[in-house]
């Protein structure tokens, strides 16, 4: 009997174990380093102990990092949770299969391109030359040209436009499948009682769909709050530090500086945002649920 008891708790140990060595070990030794002084090229090492938090609360790049992680989360669950939900209401309600096919290739196709070959190709779209501005041109909109990457105005919103043409497939394409589990006997329903198509959408497809809509949000915010290679590719945090990120200044600290707990301080406070956001994501749409129920 004893056996049988500890059977299950054998399979999970694996998997517990790697959880330790490579999740829960790195985030506690990357709390410990957040207190040190370390410069990674001369190893000299000094306990500090929050000294890391307060400069990189009174710098000028932590401000700007962190706003553009904001615009990021923002505009990201815009369009890559609220538009994405919107499409995939709409292809499944196509009537015409083949072409729904066709609209959901042709949305999914930029997500499975690795973000290096679309952050060049969108740097010579963004060129003062470029495709973009020769299309405003075209339209009569010369006082709207500008080198978008090299406009402090607008280079984090560029950069955020190319992610969500990028990512807005991907998120579709899991809330289509969550769309074809309802039970047909619902929109029958709805139709009996007369329901309108939008009425059908917000009292029967978005309840049905919380849980995938939950995890979407949630898959959102923490890339919202990890975004790296679209910057890094890019504009590398500029011009003059305007499209900077908390990524890059981790980067920039850690590997270009040396100034490893001072990238540390950088790491956790990614860390605890993620984690704030993630808890408070999965508590409201859970009340949602309940009072629709």
């Amino acid at each position: 009997m004893r056996n049988n008891r500890i059977r299950p708790y054998l399979f999970l140990l694996p998997g517990l174990i790697l959880l330790i060595v490579f999740v829960y070990y790195p985030v506690v030794r990357n709390i410990q380093y957040s207190f040190l002084d370390w410069n990674l090229f001369s190893g000299e090492k000094d306990f500090v102990g929050f000294e890391n938090y307060v400069k990189l609360f009174r710098s000028k790049e932590f401000p700007i990092a962190l706003k553009n992680n904001l615009w990021y989360v923002g505009i990201s669950l815009v369009f890559q949770v609220g538009v994405a939900l919107l499409f995939a209401a709409f292809l499944e309600g196509v009537k015409y299969r083949r072409i729904s096919t066709i609209l959901r290739t042709a949305f999914f196709i930029p997500s499975l391109i690795s973000f290096t070959i679309i952050g060049l190709l969108f740097t010579f779209v963004f060129r003062p030359d470029g495709l973009l501005n020769g299309i405003l041109r075209f339209f009569g909109l010369d006082e709207l040209t500008r080198g978008w990457l090299g406009d402090p105005s607008a280079a984090i919103f560029a950069v955020i436009a190319v992610s969500q043409w990028k990512g807005i497939g991907y998120t579709m394409m899991f809330l289509i499948v969550a769309i074809q589990r309802i039970p047909n006997d619902l929109y029958d329903a709805a139709k009996i009682d007369g329901a309108s198509g939008i009425k059908t959408f917000t009292h029967v497809t978005v309840p049905q769909i919380a849980g995938m809509i939950r995890i979407a949000l949630i898959i959102n915010v923490s890339g919202g709050l990890l975004v790296f290679n679209e910057i890094f590719v890019m504009t590398s945090g500029g011009p003059h530090g305007s499209s900077e990120v908390l990524s890059t200044l981790l980067y920039q600290n850690a590997f270009v500086h040396g100034k490893v707990g001072y990238a540390s301080s950088i790491s956790n406070i990614i860390f605890v945002l993620a984690l704030i956001f993630a808890v408070f994501q999965y508590i409201q749409p859970g009340k949602k649920e309940k009072a629709l129920r």
